[in-house]
């Protein structure tokens, strides 16, 4: 078995909440291992951790020795399963209307890490095991290997929330094939590993139970110098592994359905949701997957889905399309936006705070959404020079 070595690093919390550690090679490099640790939480991101991942990162792609990261999570249920929000619910109920501190810091340092994550010159390897939601899939679409395993559980679940899919989404569900990108924005759909790779979320498979066989094949690759030749030796690395650990994993659903969902996500958003409403019953009951998709969507905050369609047809909003960079800035500014004048507390409050689950959304519906409501949580509480993510290029 491959030797983990414990890496002591001054942002990592006083419980433990990110664990470091290196990977000693045959090569007489290292590969650096940061592992989510609040597994009764799903491994859910808070800002410390945001913070200590950040410094830690920021410390290996400065450090030659390092020739590769892997990111993981506690347990055997998730890698992550999203943002720990409470902090920001608390200052969005005490100051409501506000643009908060606590939210334009935790959505700003998140976003930096994920575009960290997206900008790493070395090898970044996500081991996207169980559940894998909002927080946690920024940090994995980041990565440039995302493995995905048979119990990988993938979702972008921000309409229950009344949140939009952030960290990257902006970005990353518009080059998905067909309208996959708005139908999981919408519906906060639950993809398997076989969905996330259609999609593009993973880029190689393996069981769950090869973990231990992928660090020892980390500890015994030809690690170099050169970035570019250890992505290639990685990359040829996993392929071998997948093709030889494969075993038979539920196919796409995805896939297999993707004219019934560009049909269904076609037209203005009144228009898809009409369709949504009127799907006979005998279609939702001979497709479970759609059934729950649907029930989702149609008690999402018609907020939250009004926002994820302008998402769905920025480059038409904005006429132009708009780099990973700009993506981050728009999305902090929608995002702080969100918390003061949208649902998200109200979200919060419902399925995290009193777990209810009877939010008392804003609107009745998207059609009672006043003209040009949407469109305005879009701009910009900042100027460019005084945008919180103004670094981003």
């Amino acid at each position: 078995m491959s030797e983990l070595n414990t890496q002591t690093s001054n942002m990592q919390t006083s419980n433990e909440q990110v664990l470091f550690s290196t990977l000693a090679t045959d090569s007489g490099m290292q590969v650096g291992v940061a592992t989510l640790n609040i597994e009764k939480a799903l491994n859910a991101l808070n800002l410390n951790m945001v913070q200590a991942i950040t410094e830690q990162l920021t410390v290996w792609q400065s450090d030659s020795n390092i020739v590769a990261v892997v990111l993981d999570g506690a347990g055997e249920k998730a890698f992550c399963a999203g943002g720990d929000v409470r902090a920001i619910y608390q200052a969005s109920i005490t100051t409501p209307g506000e643009i908060t501190e606590a939210a334009t810091e935790f959505f700003k340092q998140e976003y930096q890490l994920d575009y960290l994550l997206h900008t790493f010159a070395k090898p970044v390897i996500v081991w996207g095991d169980g559940i894998v939601m909002g927080g946690g899939l920024g940090l994995m679409i980041g990565a440039s290997h995302r493995i995905v395993t048979e119990r990988s559980r993938i979702a972008m679940p921000e309409v229950t929330i009344g949140l939009y899919p952030d960290v990257g989404g902006s970005y990353f569900l518009n080059r998905m094939p067909g309208k996959s990108g708005l139908f999981l924005g919408m519906t906060a759909y639950n993809m398997n590993g076989s969905d996330a790779l259609y999609v593009g979320i993973g880029n190689h498979y393996l069981n769950s139970d090869d973990k231990a066989a992928l660090l020892d094949k980390l500890a015994t690759l030809s690690w170099g110098d050169n970035a570019a030749d250890n992505h290639q030796l990685l990359n040829d690395a996993l392929s071998a592994m997948s093709a030889e650990y494969k075993a038979p994993i539920a196919d796409s659903v995805l896939e297999q359905n993707q004219p019934l969902i560009d049909e269904l996500m076609a037209g203005s958003i009144d228009e898809i949701l009409t369709k949504v409403s009127q799907l006979d019953v005998s279609t939702l009951e001979g497709n479970p997957w759609l059934a729950r998709a649907v029930k989702t969507m149609l008690a999402g905050s018609p907020i939250s889905l009004n926002l994820v369609y302008l998402q769905s047809r920025l480059s038409e909003v904005l006429s132009r399309e708009l780099s990973l960079a700009e993506c981050f800035k728009l999305e902090l500014g929608l995002s702080v936006n969100c918390c003061a004048k949208a649902d998200f507390a109200e979200g919060v409050r419902a399925l995290l705070i009193d777990k209810d689950r009877s939010p008392q959304w804003r609107f009745s519906d998207v059609a009672s959404i006043p003209i040009g409501f949407a469109e305005s949580l879009l701009q910009s509480p900042w100027d460019n020079a005084e945008h919180p993510l103004k670094e981003l290029q």
